[in-house]
């Protein structure tokens, strides 16, 4: 079996370590100072404070590579639209890619089910590129749980989680979907076969579109933002309204909120992606985690005030540190 993992930042470089430690046939795309690190001296994983490097081929065209059984994409949301013309050398006919981004999917409603069956989600996906270049038919959903930077090129440190929730769209158990559990698990991570894997994506959107950006507007940290009764308020509203969205939508939240918000605080003293975004002056996933939410709540008659308003002063702030 052979499997790309295209975007060989903080999660995706954790999980090809943890492949490549396995055995596993696996490649890397990445660029830039990261990727020529990992070329020279191999990738670096330090995990449990013990440091280890794996020599895995990692490359910044995909035509080096040839075809894979899976490609993995770990790149952020906003990024995928523009690479996934360039995907197609990488596939066979059967060719399996594994959806492993924040935010609600561009897939979201394929096979799906229900009144909006096949509907496309323009915050996501304008254009519908993602639709066309990749294909629905391909996709394997995952939710991702671990928490992981890039502390300099070549060099992953993993903070906490071993999870990669898998899902097939349609809610099957397809052998493609089992067999990818099987071998990521023979890397000691978990990865959990779910028939409803959108139940999943809204548990972990809950968190991202809430503590995200008020981390990007204020700078807190997870365990800040979570005791400040201000900021844990605004966290809450925002998470209600997308509660009811989901609902509207046929999901079931197996935690409520305030068990959603413990176990934020929980992880501690830690920077969400969207800050660390913010302070190296990158793009960030503002669209994948709120814009879709407030699509999502007007397609389902569900007001967001809330999320509105965050959503306004978080593009406003993205808009200065870019120069927009």
């Amino acid at each position: 079996m052979k499997i790309c993992i295209y975007g060989a930042g903080a999660i995706g470089g954790y999980l090809g370590a943890k492949l490549a430690q396995a055995g596993v046939d696996v490649s890397l795309v990445a660029r830039g100072a990261h990727r020529q690190a990992i070329v020279n001296s191999g990738l670096r994983l330090i995990e449990h404070s013990k440091a280890s490097t794996y020599s895995i081929p990692c490359v910044e065209d995909v035509r080096e590579l040839g075809v894979q059984d899976y490609v993995i994409i770990t790149l952020k949301a906003h990024m995928v639209g523009a690479v996934v013309r360039g995907l197609k050398p990488l596939y066979h006919r059967d060719t399996a890619v594994v959806s492993a981004v924040n935010g609600i999917p561009w897939w979201y409603f394929y096979k799906s089910g229900g009144l909006h069956d096949g509907h496309r989600i323009t915050s996501v996906d304008p254009g519908g590129a993602q639709w066309r270049f990749i294909g629905p038919d391909r996709v394997i959903g995952c939710v991702v749980y671990p928490s992981c930077e890039v502390s300099q090129p070549g060099v992953i440190n993993h903070i906490e989680g071993d999870r990669f929730t898998l899902g097939e769209p349609s809610g099957e158990r397809t052998e493609r979907v089992k067999l990818l559990a099987d071998v990521i698990k023979t890397a000691h991570l978990k990865a959990p076969v779910k028939t409803d894997i959108r139940n999943e994506i809204w548990v972990k959107l809950w968190g991202n579109l809430s503590f995200n950006p008020i981390s990007a507007l204020t700078g807190a940290t997870l365990d800040k933002i979570c005791q400040n009764d201000g900021t844990r308020a605004v966290a809450r509203e925002m998470m209600s309204e997308a509660q009811e969205i989901g609902e509207r939508l046929g999901v079931r939240f197996p935690i409520d909120i305030d068990r959603r918000i413990a176990a934020a605080e929980a992880v501690g003293a830690h920077k969400t992606s969207m800050l660390q975004d913010f302070e190296r002056h990158r793009p960030m996933e503002i669209e994948p985690l709120l814009g879709s939410v407030v699509e999502l709540g007007r397609l389902v008659g569900v007001d967001t005030p809330t999320i509105d308003v965050v959503l306004a002063l978080v593009r406003q702030r993205a808009s200065l540190v870019l120069g927009g």
